[in-house]
C-alpha cells in the first residue's frame, strides 16, 4: 500500500522539477536602445512609449522572457559607457536573443556639456580621444559601426543571437509627401553583414507604412514631437518588429511568436 503512495508522489516530484527545469532554461530576449525602444520609465509619462514595450502583445511570454534594457537618452556609445551592456554580459547565455536599435542620439556631439554622447558618424575604425565633461574622464571614442559591432560581436561570443534594427524614422516628410531612410538605417545594415548578425530593417519597413497612412493620420501618433510615439504609434512599430522577425530566414526567434 505504501509502494502504490510513494510511487506517484516521486513522478509527482519528477514532473514538477523537469518544469521548473524548463522555465529556467527558458530563452531570453533582451532589448537594447533608446527612448524609441523604451521611454522613460516604460509606463508610458506624458503619453509616450517605445516599441519595446509592447513585444509581449506578440510574443508568447510563457516560451521566451523579454528583458526590455533601453533607456531614453541613450546612444550606441553611452549604453555602452554607462555599464548598461555589461550587466547585460553578466547574465546573458546560449541561445538568448539580443534586439539592439541605435542612431537617434548617436549624432550629437562628442563631447559637449549637455549629453556628450555622439559617436563618429561611419562604420570605419576611426577614434578621437576627448575630455568626456558629463563623465569627468578622458575617453576615447569611436564609430556608430564600432560600438554596434561590439554588441553584435559580444552576443554572439556568448553564444546568443545578435539582431540588428535600423532605427524607427522620426515624423519628417518632405513637401511630396516622402520620408527620407535615416543614414543610421544603411550603417546598421552594414554592420549586420560584417558581423553575420540578423538584420531587420524597421525604418523601411515603417516608413513605407507611414506613407500608406500619410502624413496626417501619422501626425497621431506622435502628441510632444517628431520622434516620441504614443502606446498606438509604439504598438504599430512593435508589430511591426515582429513582422520583421517572422521574416528574417533561420531565425528562430519566430518560433516564439503567438
Amino acid at each position: 500500500m505504501k509502494i502504490k503512495i510513494i510511487i506517484p508522489f516521486i513522478l509527482l516530484v519528477v514532473f514538477v522539477g523537469v518544469s521548473f527545469q524548463k522555465l529556467e532554461n527558458k530563452p531570453v530576449l533582451y532589448i537594447i536602445g533608446d527612448s524609441t525602444v523604451q521611454n522613460a520609465s516604460g509606463k508610458g509619462s506624458d503619453s509616450l512609449w517605445g516599441w519595446g514595450s509592447f513585444m509581449n502583445l506578440f510574443l508568447d511570454t510563457n516560451k521566451i522572457e523579454i528583458q526590455n534594457h533601453a533607456k531614453g537618452g541613450r546612444s550606441s556609445r553611452t549604453f555602452l559607457t554607462d555599464g548598461r551592456w555589461d550587466s547585460i554580459m553578466k547574465t546573458i547565455k546560449k541561445g538568448d536573443y539580443v534586439l539592439m536599435q541605435f542612431g537617434h542620439n548617436d549624432g550629437g556631439e562628442l563631447a559637449d556639456t549637455l549629453r556628450a554622447r555622439g559617436t563618429i558618424k561611419g562604420i570605419g575604425e576611426e577614434s578621437k580621444d576627448i575630455y568626456n565633461p558629463i563623465r569627468k574622464v578622458n575617453e576615447t571614442v569611436y564609430t556608430y559601426g564600432y560600438y554596434m559591432r561590439k554588441y553584435a560581436i559580444e552576443t554572439k561570443a556568448k553564444g546568443a543571437i545578435p539582431i540588428i534594427v535600423s532605427p524607427v524614422p522620426r515624423n519628417k516628410f518632405d513637401k511630396n509627401g516622402k520620408i527620407e531612410k535615416d543614414q543610421y538605417g544603411v550603417w546598421a545594415q552594414e554592420v549586420a553583414k560584417q558581423t553575420g548578425a540578423y538584420f531587420l530593417d524597421l525604418n523601411t519597413m515603417v516608413i513605407a507604412k507611414y506613407k500608406e497612412m500619410g502624413s496626417e493620420k501619422v501626425k497621431a501618433f506622435f502628441p510632444k514631437d517628431h520622434t516620441h510615439t504614443n502606446e498606438a504609434g509604439a504598438t504599430l512599430n512593435a508589430e511591426l518588429v515582429t513582422k520583421g522577425i517572422k521574416d528574417l530566414k533561420g531565425c528562430q526567434l519566430k518560433k516564439y511568436i503567438k
